[in-house]
């Protein structure tokens, strides 16, 4: 069969190769001048290839599609990721929260390798190679258009990607192709990334960093609430939050009004307020005639005492031992309860991944296939799935990617 694969990202490459290696004659196309140019950021350079976590764990990490990932996840984990780049003589290495990368932390070994492998499976790569066109024809694929010429191909992987870091090459080029054989696509949103907050209040913190915090997003709407929370490290940006645990929540709350939205900084989540206000006791008690300043750098990081003070109507001079109960009870619920109202999601330019694209219930999940036309399969981030960070969203590219391969059969020379 001749196979045309849309899209030299890592999806596209690990599925090229699987199917060249059954003898197939696979072409791939780019439209970039090389190939994996958003592997080549992922990780912050170090490319966080895929996660050791394996069947149920792995799924809970899995924000949108997990009932259609479940059997691509399956078929081809982080087990079956980890043996193919090692056998390609990349050694791996795992670190804390499983995440696995490259043991010389360059992305480039990994691009490298998917190159590699690619090669020797005998896949012809045509870079700079912008697919103007797929053309269907009595519900199959059979050509597509590029540089105005037509090409012929027995089927056609659409592995284009979202929409995050148009600067890769991910414009949206795989929703119109499926949009154009009657696909409907879900809005795509951006995931993974910062979130604005409205006022200024917390620009004077710009920079800070909070370790073992938990925020959470809690939704107005009494008929649908939503709560979710992560526990972890954050970080005061310019105009908002950002860290790991923020680029989390903005996964769970980019399909919400954000006008119904509320997140809260939980300061002290291993304390319950009831601990957290005996501990303020004690410290007032130990303080003799020092300021509330003082008590509250004893519980923040410094930069915040004067916003806490503004909070709690508290002038940072006044003596702590001056506080009476409902201030102190008001320390320990601000502590544990810090409002934070957010304004937008920052957009595609700096988001991990894109959330929604093409509708799963219009995707054969077995083999990624087109329900509209039967040799015509969309893999990887131009579907409407998502995951969170630590290599998830990297492992589901290649599950689908390998889930599509395993519907081309060995051919017997």
């Amino acid at each position: 069969m001749k196979v045309c694969v849309i899209g030299g990202g890592a999806a596209g490459m690990l599925c090229a190769t699987l199917i060249a290696r059954k003898g197939h004659s696979v072409s791939l196309f780019e439209k970039n001048e090389k190939l994996g140019k958003k592997i080549y950021i992922t990780g912050k350079g170090r490319c966080n290839v895929t996660n050791a976590t394996v069947g149920e764990e792995f799924l809970k990490n899995v924000v949108n599609g997990k009932k259609f990932v479940m059997g691509a996840v399956t078929r081809f984990n982080s087990v079956d990721t980890r043996a193919f780049f090692e056998d390609l003589q990349i050694p791996l290495k795992v670190e804390r929260g499983n995440r696995v990368f490259p043991e010389s932390d360059k992305s480039s070994d990994i691009i490298k390798g998917l190159e590699r492998a690619m090669k020797w499976a005998g896949v012809c790569v045509n870079l700079n190679s912008n697919i103007e066109k797929i053309i269907t024809e009595n519900g199959l694929a059979t050509a597509v258009v590029v540089g105005g010429k037509q090409i012929n191909f027995d089927a056609v992987i659409v592995a284009t990607g979202g929409l995050s870091y148009p600067s890769t090459g991910s414009t949206g080029d795989g929703y119109e192709f499926a949009k154009a054989v009657g696909h409907t696509i879900i809005t795509p949103v951006p995931a993974l990334c910062a979130i604005d907050l409205k006022g200024s209040e917390l620009e004077k913190v710009e920079g800070l960093s909070l370790k073992n915090v938990r925020l959470s997003a809690k939704q107005k709407d009494k008929e649908k609430p939503v709560y979710v929370s992560e526990i972890g490290e954050m970080l005061f940006t310019k105009n908002g939050i950002s860290g790991p645990i923020a680029l989390s929540l903005s996964s769970y709350i980019n399909r919400l009004d954000l006008n119904a939205v509320e997140l809260f900084i939980d300061f002290k989540p291993a304390l319950s307020i009831e601990t957290l206000l005996l501990r303020i006791d004690r410290d007032i008690a130990s303080m003799g005639a020092k300021q509330v300043s003082t008590l509250l750098e004893g519980l923040l990081p410094k930069s915040l005492s004067q916003i806490f003070a503004k909070r709690l109507k508290v002038n940072l001079t006044m003596k702590a031992n001056q506080m009476n109960k409902e201030l102190r009870k008001n320390l320990a619920v601000l502590l544990k309860n810090f409002q934070i109202i957010p304004k937008v999601l920052e957009g595609f330019n700096s988001a991990v991944v894109t959330a929604g694209g093409i509708n799963l219930k219009e995707i054969n999940p077995k083999y990624m296939k087109s329900k509209f036309v039967n040799n015509l399969y969309f893999i990887g981030e131009v579907l409407d799935i998502d995951a969170l960070t630590g290599g998830f969203n990297l492992q589901l590219a290649f599950s689908t990617a390998a889930t599509c391969a395993s519907d081309f059969k060995d051919i017997n020379f």
